[in-house]
């Protein structure tokens, strides 16, 4: 499980926790797991080199946060 933060412009920042479902060359998919916001995310790889979409890996399925990048 990983937490998302996406910074989606003029002070909208979505944050969400869910799991990384599929990787490809160039995007990522994030399946949101809550209860009434079941919906896959994509990204490209450079919206984590830029920081537009921030990534933590959840350690152990707990509430502690490790970050993955930065």
């Amino acid at each position: 499980k990983i937490r998302l933060r996406a910074h989606r412009g003029r002070r909208k920042t979505l944050e969400k926790i869910g799991v990384l479902e599929n990787t490809y060359p160039s995007i990522f998919v994030v399946r949101i797991d809550e209860p009434n916001y079941n919906q896959r995310l994509s990204f490209s790889y450079a919206d984590v080199l830029t920081e537009t979409v921030e990534l933590a890996l959840l350690k152990d399925g707990s509430a502690k946060l490790m970050p993955v990048a930065k």
